[in-house]
């Protein structure tokens, strides 16, 4: 007696064979399937002189024998697999089973083993979702009075041969597309598969076959994998390489590897076996669930054809199998990578399993190569900070701990200005190579006490120098801070004077004008050359007392006169008219520290 035991999404059934069987979705069809992939009439399975027949009726997803897809028709033998759509089938024949060896115990069929602590790895299949897809290497039923009520999952290869990343069909072709969740996209997941961490048991604790070929083949995956990666820490060029080697590793037609950028997943790194415009549409309920539960799944997607709203029956078109894995790194999601296939049972439980191993090895690289760049966008982005800020507030800034933000913000800042009284006429008659030398040493002697008060250096304007306080830093006394650089600077300036008059070289003389007030703070210039600066009324007046200043004299404005006359004594000078300026200024030479705040 001849019979099918059919495992499908409303569970598991045995049936009895007759001369002549029609499978397919249609209540009128001698087994009826409801499977929403399996067309309405989809196979027969029939007796004709003695044998067994299997006829694809010209579904529109195809009927497989021994993952075989069906051309016309198929002899069957007794233990035959078959897939359609997502139901599987052990075709069973007592006629032609083979007898058990004289004396031999009957044949018993394994069970799947329940996961074991600490294997790492566990099938977790759904009540009302089919079972994964069986392979020709899965061990077959032998006695006909015993039926398995799931098949065993088969274990995992010893070795697999691996071609060289060369051995694609065709060059890989980047897709031109990629949409997560359409409205019209219906998935069906047949497996998930948790998210294992790459733990090997020590050589005395290992008992378990299985689990030893299990162990082997992550270390095969994560040996072929690095050689393919290499130190490679350029993370475009990373994910390219990660991807060419899946496809090498697994039956794939497309994929892609979607990252976490700004809380959202977005497509880095695309690729399609055959060259085209290609389109891959990713079911939001399948990233979900890779999302919520860090689980590999695979399933069976269909877009559906919106001229068909009435009948879900019929709208069920271009059926795929796709497998998504979640990239863990120390249980931090990274990000999703996915495969796809135009042949709906293109991929299986232990291919699931490998990608899983290659998402593991995938994770580990992309994390390595996001903390190189990482850091080395932290020394470019010190190196930076540190020509302006002192070093300490620099530091501050790179780990993030004082934002710097790039589209401006209202700060109450003071600003000095600083530059040397006459030095057009002065440098005419020096070489050169002198005056860079001379403005090298003044500006280095200038900046080391612009970052001794926690200033921040704006820019260098020829002989000038602009420095903030407040920004984009801020310290109560800001304001004291700046009055007490340029007072220092006169006094550094004095001792450079002094170096260079004993080396018979002339001196010089600088000028500063200091002012307060509420600025915009922020990068300011071209998306090729950004510069930190400030703008705004007070900024201009700071320059104009800058200006107006003597040598080795040090202007200050009413608003920082407020702020600082407690700690300085001061002389009011005439009021000035600075160009642009309406009204008169009061300003005032700031003469000495008083004596009480002198080294505070």
């Amino acid at each position: 007696m001849a019979k099918l035991v059919i495992t499908g999404p409303e569970g598991q059934t045995e049936r009895e064979l007759s001369a002549v069987n029609t499978l397919g979705r249609h209540p009128n069809n001698s087994v009826q399937l409801l499977d929403r992939i399996v067309s309405k009439e989809h196979c027969v399975v029939e007796y004709r002189g003695n044998r067994w027949y299997l006829r694809d009726l010209g579904s529109l997803n195809g009927t497989y024998v021994n993952e075989q897809r069906v051309a016309g028709e198929s002899l069957l033998h007794h233990g035959d697999q078959i897939a359609l759509g997502n139901t599987r089938a052990v075709f069973h024949d007592a006629a032609s089973a083979p007898a058990p060896a004289p004396n031999a115990p009957p044949a018993v069929v394994p069970a799947v083993p329940p996961p074991t602590p600490g294997s790492g790895v566990f099938s977790a299949v759904a009540p009302a979702q089919p079972v994964a897809p069986l392979t020709s290497a899965s061990p077959v039923p032998g006695h006909t009075s015993s039926v398995p009520t799931m098949p065993p999952r088969p274990p995992l290869p010893a070795s697999r041969p691996l071609p060289g990343l060369a051995g694609t069909e065709a060059p890989l072709q980047a897709l031109r597309n990629v949409t997560i969740g359409g409205a019209m996209m219906e998935s069906h997941v047949r497996t998930k598969i948790a998210a294992e961490l790459q733990q090997f048991l020590p050589e005395r604790a290992v008992q378990d076959l299985e689990a030893l070929r299990r162990d082997y083949e992550k270390l095969r995956i994560a040996y072929e994998l690095q050689r393919a990666v290499g130190a490679e820490l350029d993370l475009d060029r990373l994910l390219e390489k990660i991807l060419e080697r899946s496809f090498d590793l697994l039956s794939a037609d497309r994929g892609v590897i979607l990252l976490f950028e700004e809380g959202e997943l977005k497509p880095r790194c695309t690729r399609a076996r055959r060259a085209g415009p290609e389109e891959l549409v990713v079911s939001r309920a399948v990233v979900g669930q890779v999302v919520k539960e860090k689980v590999a799944v695979l399933s069976s997607d269909a877009k559906l054809d919106p001229r068909f709203s009435e009948s879900k029956s019929i709208i069920m078109t271009g059926i795929r199998s796709s497998m998504a894995v979640p990239l863990l790194y120390r249980n931090e999601l990274l990000g999703i990578m996915m495969v796809d296939s135009q042949n709906p049972n293109a991929f299986g439980e232990k291919d699931l399993q490998l990608f899983t191993n290659i998402a593991n090895q995938a994770a580990l690289s992309i994390a390595n190569a996001s903390l190189a760049r990482r850091i080395e966008d932290e020394a470019l982005a010190r190196a930076r900070f540190q020509r302006l800020l002192s070093p300490a507030i620099a530091e501050l800034v790179v780990s993030g701990k004082v934002e710097v933000k790039q589209g401006g913000e209202p700060r109450v800042t003071t600003m000095l200005f600083s530059d040397i009284r006459g030095f057009t006429s002065s440098s005419e008659t020096m070489l050169a190579n002198d005056i860079v030398q001379m403005l090298n040493d003044y500006f280095e002697r200038m900046v080391e006490i612009v970052f001794k008060y926690e200033g921040t250096l704006d820019k260098f304007v020829g002989d000038e120098i602009m420095a903030l306080f407040g920004a984009p830093v801020s310290h109560p006394d800001d304001a004291v801070r700046a009055v007490r650089t340029a007072l220092a600077m006169l006094d550094e300036l004095r001792r450079f004077n002094a170096e260079r008059a004993s080396q018979n070289k002339n001196s010089f003389e600088i000028g500063i004008g200091i002012n307060t007030g509420d600025v915009v703070a922020g990068y300011i210039g071209s998306s090729k050359a950004m510069q930190y600066t400030v703008i705004g009324a007070p900024v201009n007046l700071a320059a104009r007392l800058c200006s107006a200043a003597h040598g080795m004299q040090v202007l200050i404005a009413e608003t920082t006169w407020n702020l600082v006359k407690d700690h300085f004594e001061v002389r009011e000078l005439e009021p000035i008219k600075p160009k642009g300026i309406a009204q008169p200024v009061r300003v005032f030479e700031v003469l000495r520290e008083r004596a009480a705040n002198a080294g505070a």
